[in-house]
């Protein structure tokens, strides 16, 4: 795994090896050891999932949410998730992939 996608990619496909009971508070723990690990060592840390970082930003309108959570983006997530009544992981994914894919587009 070169990077941060590489790893979420994996999670993708193996959630329960990675992520304790499918959580994505406890997915958003693991990015951000990445985060600090990168820090400490010197490496360009993939700043996406920091608390104020671009997904958040797209996410609080995809969520319409006018405004930044104070509790961040894995616990409004899992909020909508239970409010849908789908898996909060899989929610998580969906919202990364279209995250992603108006990213592409823009560039």
């Amino acid at each position: 795994m070169g990077t941060i996608y590489d790893f979420l990619d994996d999670v993708r496909l193996r959630p329960n090896m990675y992520v304790r009971g499918s959580s994505v508070l406890h997915l958003q723990s693991i990015l951000y050891g990445y985060s600090v690990a990168c820090e400490i060592h010197g490496v360009p840390a993939q700043t996406d999932f920091d608390h104020l970082g671009p997904f958040s930003e797209w996410l609080w309108p995809r969520l319409n949410m006018p405004y930044s959570s104070s509790l961040g983006w894995a616990v409004e997530i899992e909020r909508a998730a239970e409010a849908a009544g789908i898996p909060s992981l899989t929610m998580f994914f969906d919202l990364w992939d279209e995250f992603r894919a108006e990213r592409d587009d823009a560039a």
